[in-house]
């Protein structure tokens, strides 16, 4: 069954359907959620919230939408939604797994947890409307035309915030900025 299939038997109330659906696309929902909170509970309880909104505003998408950025846009707006209401941020297992054990292990991991979060703290930097365009992008994979539908924008809105996002993450890259929070001005 292709993807507009399952997408009208969903609109028609076909649970099974959306599930197939819903696991086509779960890389990108979740990856999105983790790239834009950096925490996996704060991303898994986001898609699960999408995933509610998803299945009661289906019957709402017209089959001509992109699909995959209607799905981005409502994970993007669960994450900011859970800005809104300030959660506290965590360290994840994750990040603190690789001490002890082997020493030259733990030195590799040290670096790649050290060169994310330099990434992640220059990413902060950008305004929210650049910050979610590189996510899109860069992380969830998406071309300009399903960025420009998942934003609701024009494509070239999106390459000129792409553009500046880059100019500015090579700047906080060079300079050091200070990071700031996700829906604050820079």
């Amino acid at each position: 069954m292709n993807e507009a299939e399952l997408i009208r038997r969903s609109q028609a109330g076909d649970e099974g359907a959306f599930c197939m659906l819903v696991e086509h696309h779960r890389q990108v929902l979740f990856g999105t959620a983790y790239l834009m909170t950096q925490d996996r509970a704060l991303a898994e309880d986001a898609v699960q919230e999408a995933l509610i909104k998803m299945w009661r505003h289906l019957p709402s998408l017209r089959l001509q939408e992109n699909f995959k950025a209607w799905l981005v846009r409502i994970v993007s707006n669960e994450v900011r939604q859970q800005y809104r209401k300030k959660r506290v941020p965590t360290v994840s297992l994750e990040e603190a797994d690789g001490i002890g054990g082997d020493p030259d292990e733990a030195e590799a991991t040290a670096l790649r947890n050290e060169e994310r979060i330099i990434v992640s703290n220059a990413l902060e930097v950008l305004p929210d409307e650049q910050y979610e365009a590189v996510m899109l992008r860069y992380y969830a994979d998406l071309t300009v035309p399903e960025i420009a539908r998942a934003m609701r924008c024009r494509e070239g809105t999106v390459k000129s915030r792409l553009s500046r996002a880059l100019d500015r993450l090579a700047a906080v890259l060079r300079d050091g900025q200070r990071p700031r929070g996700l829906g604050q001005e820079p």
